[in-house]
């Protein structure tokens, strides 16, 4: 049966309630009064019973355990004060002039409800047993789908006549002869008479009207009907209307999933506990090929929630239920999100994320093979991202997977290693040095530098026989931003190679001032020779070499590398002796400059 609640709205401005002073009671501060703090714990408790009774029902443990909690306190309370009431304005309930109940939430909040149904004054009497406190509470949440579902609080209330809940409406307010002395303390007026019931009420006031006559005819107060009225903002009545559209158009799948849950929270038989069970793991399931991922999260929120708030469960349902989801990590699961995935590049990936990262360390390897086959760019992304959590403390199908043909799958994964910061990874990037893709060996020496920074340079310099020029620049790059060293043997097989004389000036350069900071010294000869080389054939090159080393020498500084400026500063060939004077130059320049 489709929900209906009845909404009345009247506009009137009714008067603020006023404390002993004449001060509102809404700005009313001072000390705190121990029973005021008091009864403020009180209504908390009747907030938590109501919450976890509406959603696992009156029945669940850990509703009665909080119903219990109330009524101890309650007539504990009531032992000493004989009665509580509280002044119902639309947010607050006030008790001796002190809010003691307020929530920014209307539609779980206990003084709205009171309010919006023409409850104006609420009074809890001495001797209120467990069954009357029962009623009062089925009462003031209601049960919407019941017959009786359209009835207001004060109809259900009025029809259990209970005597130690008493109330004043807003109704019998405006039809008092004198609504200023029923505002006022509760020390006067309707508010200081004991109400037993609303048809007390309702029968004193249909015979003062009938003395009253027709005379009174004229006077007649445009709020004297059978509906309360009662003031509401242009924002709270956008706000009412934009409930009661949602509570139209509630989704059937929510509705259905929480309902099942309230069973699960309630039921006793094992045997239809598993038949529960089994049906959440066929709707986790279904909803999975559907791509319902927001779905899916609500329904783990739902089955966490229950497991906490169940401890009546059977240790075999409890496993089972802490499995269900687990479930979706298998292999053959993991598939069919991909074919989700991949059937509609534009499905909605809201909630994805969140759904992945639920998944246990073990769905790794499956969630390697999801990202190997995913065709948008977008999914690779969200799965990466998941895999940079899931994978942290079991990353060897990420490594497995470096030897893998394609290569945008590869670079994903290398990506992912970089996230990841695990010096570990840098040897099985090191066997990616011959790789077919350029992207991949650029993106190596990349990773590489940032996982080892320092130590052995030997596995950059590997990279410098690469046919990429911007791969060897990269390696080159990397030598010179880091700490690495390299014995000069390292190098040897890089300079001496033919194609190196072939090579652009600034490559030469770059792979020079990484010599000198990996090898240092040991260079050295290797440059001595440079500078004084005869220059008989290519002679163009060598000139050039020349000079880059006397510069390198000049950067090393040392008395062998200045011995080696000096024999190259006796050589023919003008550049090569020009470049090592300027080298001796610089250097007699520092040194004068330090001493």
């Amino acid at each position: 049966m489709k929900r209906v609640r009845r909404y009345y709205y009247f506009v009137m401005v009714e008067p603020t309630f006023q404390g002993p002073t004449g001060t509102p009671a809404a700005v009313a501060k001072g000390a705190v009064d121990p029973e005021v703090a008091a009864v403020k714990l009180l209504l908390k408790l009747l907030e938590k019973a109501f919450k976890t009774s509406r959603t696992y029902g009156p029945n669940n443990p850990v509703a009665q355990k909080f119903f219990h909690e109330f009524y101890t306190d309650l007539t504990a309370r009531l032992e000493t004060l004989d009665r509580l009431t509280f002044v119902v304005q639309r947010s607050e309930l006030y008790f001796q002039n002190e809010v003691v109940y307020q929530t920014e939430s209307q539609t779980e909040n206990l003084a709205f409800k009171l309010y919006v149904d023409g409850i104006r004054e609420l009074s809890l009497h001495k001797g209120i047993t467990q069954n009357d406190l029962a009623s009062f509470l089925e009462a003031l949440w209601g049960d919407y789908d019941s017959p009786t579902s359209d009835d207001d609080i004060v109809t259900r209330l009025w029809e259990k006549n209970l005597s130690a809940v008493t109330f004043v409406t807003a109704e019998e307010i405006m039809k008092s002869s004198d609504t200023t002395d029923v505002l006022t303390p509760q020390d006067s007026g309707i508010f200081d008479r004991p109400v037993a019931s609303l048809r007390e009420i309702s029968s004193a006031e249909r015979a003062r009207q009938a003395n009253e006559g027709a005379a009174g005819t004229g006077q007649r107060s445009r709020f004297q009907s059978s509906l309360a009225g009662y003031e509401v903002s242009p924002q709270e009545l956008e706000k009412l209307a934009k409930e009661i559209e949602t509570e139209s158009a509630r989704d059937d799948t929510t509705y259905i999933l929480d309902m099942l849950t309230v069973i699960l929270a309630c039921e006793k038989s094992n045997t239809l506990l598993a038949s529960l069970v089994d049906v959440f793991g066929e709707i986790l399931e279904t909803l999975a090929k559907h791509g319902t991922w927001p779905m899916i999260n609500h329904v783990e929120g739902l089955l966490k929630e229950a497991l906490e708030l169940c401890p009546h469960l059977p240790e075999e349902h409890k496993k089972k239920l802490s499995g269900l989801f687990d479930r979706l990590g298998r292999p053959e699961q993991i598939k069919v999100i991909e074919a989700v995935l991949n059937k509609d590049p534009n499905v909605k990936t809201e909630g994805l994320l969140a759904f992945l990262l639920q998944l246990k360390p073990q769905t790794v390897p499956a969630l390697c093979t999801l990202l190997a086959n995913l065709e948008s760019e977008e999914h690779r992304t969200i799965v990466c991202e998941a895999l940079c959590t899931l994978a942290k403390d079991s990353p060897e199908p990420l490594v497995r997977g470096l030897s893998d043909r394609r290569p945008r799958y590869v670079r994903n994964l290398i990506s992912i290693i970089g996230r990841l910061k695990n010096p570990r990874f840098a040897e099985p990037l090191e066997k990616l040095v011959q790789h077919p893709d350029s992207q991949i060996r650029n993106e190596v020496i990349r990773m590489l530098g940032a996982l080892s920074p320092s130590g052995n340079g030997s596995k950059l310099i590997a990279f410098l026989t690469d046919a990429e020029e911007a791969v060897r620049l990269s390696a080159l790059k990397t030598l010179t931003t880091g700490q690495y060293t390299a014995p000069f043997s390292a190098w040897s097989p890089i300079i001496t190679h033919k194609q190196f004389m072939d090579r652009s000036v600034a490559e030469k350069r770059m792979t020079f001032q990484a010599m000198r900071q990996t090898a240092g010294e040991e260079a050295v000869p290797y440059w001595h020779e440079l500078v004084t080389q005869w220059l008989w054939t290519d002679r163009k090159n060598k000139q050039s070499v020349g000079a880059l080393a006397a510069e390198a020498l000049g950067k090393v500084g040392t008395p062998t590398a200045i011995a080696a400026l000096e024999a190259g500063q006796k050589r023919m060939n003008r550049a090569v002796r020009n470049a090592c004077t300027t080298a001796l130059a610089a250097l007699a320049k520092q040194k004068r400059a330090k001493g």
